[in-house]
């Protein structure tokens, strides 16, 4: 079985009512980084994971979470 990361970066953010190029200034990243996040092309680091959940206030497990193929 093949794994893959899923997030709710996309939701939350648009939860707090903001961009993405605020929310990739917050974190340090640009937009196209925010971008492919959002649409699941992009694993971020451990490091921008931690900036993340740092930046919703929330774990990062909540974040972000691992499955697998069916």
């Amino acid at each position: 079985m093949k794994e893959y990361v899923e997030n709710n970066v996309l939701e939350l953010r648009k939860n707090q009512g903001i961009t993405q190029e605020q929310f990739a200034k917050a974190i340090g990243v640009t937009r196209q980084t925010v971008i492919a996040i959002e649409k699941g092309m992009y694993i971020p680091s451990l490091l921008l994971g931690l900036k993340i959940s740092k930046f919703f206030k929330k774990k990062v497990e909540e974040i972000f979470a691992l499955k697998n193929e069916k």
